[in-house]
């Protein structure tokens, strides 16, 4: 897990996803937070040796970049730190006009991440003062001057709103576009920060085409758990000569334990609540043209009203259709729905294009009761769910699921 010393908190948002469809679809998709944070830096302990050094005498020895007089520097730039003999003790970073900087150090020492991203085209000092054994300090000063503003961004996203409560099995999800390309996701991927209280272990999972990033733990947050985000990639090179566009972040947290698990052989969902049967369920899956898929989703969206619409641009070859209680799980187009013409064949047949049918008062009390985030288990329909196909970071192991880090 890749996390500052200390909590970083905010808002954020933004990025693109086009569905396609399935079951049904409407014209909105979920949606990223609004954009309204900061936080950003590069990569930590980059480039080259010291720059200027003063010290008392002693066994301390103390580097840091950027290296003086550095210009070019992108707005994402960490201090970093090499010490021996000592620890690091203090880090200001002023502006041009003498202000300090807020930051923090990275918890393994490695470097000092600005709380935001650095102004374009501004001068910037550092000093740090590192303390041995002895109690004798040294400390190394440089200063650097910012890029200005990128001709080429990435654009980047947060599927997390800032204050809200979420499901056992969210992930968090952050998007990229273009994709971000193997040989650039270690630096990226180390600007992600996530902590959670109580601690939980968690790691980062990149998709095969780089445009998303989950995060999640060996199994479902714990009930209550706090967790706090930063994607702090604003300024950041991500690769191609472009950089992030800005920073994102969010505090939020996780709810009660409730799961539904839809088995095709019963055609029925089963609702639990910590662990507790609370409902049963008769459903209708996807017929033999167009099955469900099975596997491990989580809810990805909710609608309490909203429209199928599956037809060609000529307004052909598909079905426009009213929802209600719509629960996405696949960006195909696979929801949980009301259905009241399909009541007769809930629990006995499949006739959906896909969707998980509920009956109408099923439908509505689901919707009552579910959160963004909360599992969703199909299983026996015989079409394995594709991975990127929603939210999908469960839908393999956890040994599977770590060897998509970058790191």
């Amino acid at each position: 897990m890749v996390h500052l010393r200390r909590s970083l908190a905010a808002i954020m948002a933004l990025g693109l996803i086009a569905p396609l469809a399935a079951c049904g679809d409407d014209d909105t998709k979920p949606a990223f937070a609004d954009p309204a944070a900061t936080a950003s830096t590069t990569p930590g302990a980059s480039n080259a040796p010291v720059t200027e050094s003063t010290s008392a005498a002693g066994p301390v020895a103390l580097s840091i970049t950027p290296t003086a007089d550095k210009k070019n520097v992108p707005v994402s730039a960490e201090i970093g730190l090499k010490v021996s003999g000592g620890t690091v003790t203090s880090v200001t970073l002023t502006d041009a006009k003498g202000k300090a900087v807020a930051g923090e150090l990275r918890e393994d020492g490695s470097a000092w991440v600005p709380a935001k991203p650095l102004k374009t085209k501004q001068t910037y000092a550092a000093k740090v003062v590192a303390t041995g054994s002895d109690g004798q300090t040294t400390t190394a000063s440089t200063s650097f001057t910012t890029m200005g503003a990128p001709a080429r961004e990435t654009g980047t996203g947060l599927y997390l709103f800032d204050g809200n409560t979420y499901g056992v099995a969210m992930p968090v999800v952050v998007e990229f576009n273009p994709g971000i390309k193997k040989a650039d996701r270690a630096a990226v991927q180390k600007r992600m920060f996530v902590e959670t209280s109580p601690s939980q272990p968690g790691t980062w999972s990149w998709t095969s085409s780089g445009t998303q990033a989950y995060y999640r733990a060996p199994d479902y947050w714990q009930t209550g758990t706090e967790m706090t985000v930063r994607i702090a990639v604003g300024g950041l090179p991500t690769g191609g000569g472009r950089y992030g566009d800005q920073d994102r972040s969010a505090k939020v947290k996780i709810g009660r334990k409730f799961e539904m698990k839809v088995d095709n052989a019963s055609k029925k969902m089963t609702v639990l609540q910590e662990g507790k049967v609370v409902k049963t369920i008769p459903v209708s899956l996807g017929k033999k043209s167009t099955p469900s898929s099975s596997g491990h989703m989580v809810v990805m969206e909710k609608k309490a009203a909203t429209v199928f619409d599956t037809t060609d641009t000529d307004g052909s070859a598909g079905y426009r259709t009213d929802i209600e209680y719509a629960q996405r799980l696949t960006w195909s187009g696979q929801y949980i729905h009301s259905a009241p013409w399909s009541t007769g064949a809930q629990g006995r047949t499949n006739v959906s294009h896909g969707c998980v049918n509920v009956s109408p008062s099923n439908a509505r009390w689901l919707f009552g009761k579910t959160l963004i985030g909360d599992p969703v288990t199909v299983k026996g329909t015989g079409d394995e769910l594709d991975y990127g196909n929603g939210w999908t970071p469960w839908d393999v192991s956890w040994e599977k699921f770590k060897e998509g880090s970058a790191l």
